[in-house]
């Protein structure tokens, strides 16, 4: 039998390494226009005038590039953990709890890997340490904030039990 909460489990880490795909696929189809991006977040040059935080700015255009690819890699390695585990989840939605569980590491490491980018990266060092919250044109939070509520919400999802399946109540 198929127990719905497998199922839901299953398709929740598949979405997400799907939204992951189409946006590691946005960065590498649009480079530019999300290059600049992390360019003004990280030199501060949108941020309220005379800030006490300047000190802070990066102006090296070489850090805005390795900074935006390590994010496009880490998007798709979120993008990869999430369909391969959703993926493996489904395949893995009769099998024992053992099993099952193995199967759950990889959206649990999607996930975590979610909240290191839209949390850590975009919230916790460009909405606070680099000041991007007082940017109007270059400000991300309002979209990563309810990314990184999302995946905490999912792996919670994730992380709850269904019944096991009629195969290991009987033995």
């Amino acid at each position: 039998m198929n127990h719905p909460l497998r199922l839901l489990q299953a398709f929740t880490v598949f979405c997400a390494g799907l939204y992951g795909l189409f946006v590691f696929m946005g960065n590498l189809m649009d480079f530019d226009s999300n290059y600049q991006f992390v360019k003004h977040v990280l030199s501060m040059d949108t941020t309220f005038e005379g800030n006490a935080l300047m000190w802070r700015a990066i102006t090296e255009p070489w850090v805005w590039m390795v900074g935006y690819i390590g994010i496009i890699v880490a998007e798709g390695a979120f993008a990869a953990l999430g369909l391969i585990g959703g993926v493996k989840l489904f395949m893995s939605r009769r099998a024992d709890n053992a099993t099952y569980d193995r199967a759950r590491t990889w959206g649990y490491a999607a996930y975590g890997v979610g909240l290191a980018i839209w949390f850590i990266g975009f919230i916790v060092i460009g909405s606070e340490w680099f000041a991007m919250w007082q940017s109007s044109s270059w400000n991300g939070k309002d979209t990563a904030m309810p990314l990184a509520i999302l995946w905490g919400v999912f792996a919670a999802l994730l992380a709850l039990n269904s019944p096991a399946p009629e195969s290991d109540r009987a033995q």
